[in-house]
């Protein structure tokens, strides 16, 4: 966390998802901010983050709570992100710095920015964090801690805008790194977006098998199923405005996938053991990497507690 990053005089998150909550949170937390405004569609939503004290000021209204802002959050899904826009322009301020927690960045960047106000800032962001839970509830502080945000300013972004954006970032506890929107959804593309449609197609198909198996694939999910569960079980919104707004980039992901897929088919066919260890070698080495990064741990069994 920065200790010398001012904190934004009146931030204004609108969704109060997992996301949204943490950074509430967090900027509570951290002293990002000197006063919050929380704002939310969802009437329910809305009173169940009022019950948490999450924020200063609560309002249904994206125009009244976004009025004097000086950074504004938009943690909504993807596909509501033009719609939000709309609403909150006319309450923004001059000067104002608007970003996201999206994690596809181009068709943000092109639903969103037309209808923002001149003199306001926008520069799309993706904090790389999260959990498969949702709701107000399931935020928390230290979302954020040791993880990566991504900025994806477009040319000609304001130099200022943008180092008060990672300034409040860093302070969350993110490490901030900067590319295009294009580069960031290739890359998401293969390290997110294409291990969620795996994982839920795996669900789906062992659903299927469920009515013939009589129920032995939920009785006997081993560890690697488990986990597939994990990832199916992330919010269905979100995902699906992720993979129809970056569907280029998946797409292009998802067809070298199905030309190794087809290569291991081929090793597996043929009893190439030698393919198969070496494949399996270099993807354990994979997982030693991401370790010594500091992207997850090496406790056993992923770090989930067991009762001795």
């Amino acid at each position: 966390m920065s200790e010398t990053a001012a904190p934004v005089g009146k931030l204004t998150v609108i969704g109060a998802g997992l996301i949204g909550s943490s950074v509430v949170r967090a900027a509570r937390q951290y002293g990002a901010a000197e006063t919050i405004a929380l704002a939310d569609a969802d009437a329910d939503v809305l009173a169940r983050a009022r019950a948490l004290s999450l924020a200063d000021s609560y309002s249904a209204s994206v125009a009244d709570a976004v009025d004097g802002a000086d950074l504004i959050i938009l943690a909504v899904p993807v596909g509501a992100m033009a719609n939000v826009a709309v609403a909150a322009a006319p309450g923004m301020k001059p000067g104002a710095i608007v970003s996201d927690v999206g994690s596809v960045k181009s068709s943000v960047l092109k639903a969103v920015a037309p209808h923002l106000p001149d003199g306001v800032h926008f520069i799309p962001g993706h904090p790389v964090a999260g959990t498969e839970q949702s709701g107000p509830e399931a935020g928390f502080a230290t979302l954020f801690d040791g993880r990566w945000c991504i900025l994806t300013p477009a040319d000609g972004a304001s130099e200022t805008a943008l180092s008060i954006l990672s300034d409040f970032w860093s302070r969350l506890g993110s490490t901030v790194d900067i590319m295009t929107a294009d580069h960031h959804d290739l890359v998401l593309a293969i390290t997110s977006h294409v291990p969620h449609l795996i994982a839920y197609n795996i669900v789906g198909t062992a659903n299927d098998l469920e009515t013939v198996t009589r129920s032995e694939v939920i009785k006997y999910s081993a560890g690697g199923f488990r986990d597939f569960t994990r990832i199916a079980a992330s919010d269905p919104t979100m995902w699906r405005d992720v993979f129809l707004n970056n569907k280029d980039a998946v797409l292009e992901m998802l067809g070298r996938f199905n030309e190794d897929l087809t290569a291991l088919q081929r090793a597996i066919r043929w009893g190439d053991g030698d393919a198969l260890f070496d494949l399996f070698s270099r993807t354990r080495e994979i997982r030693r990497r991401i370790i010594d990064a500091g992207q997850d741990e090496a406790a056993v069994d992923f770090g989930r507690p067991h009762d001795d």
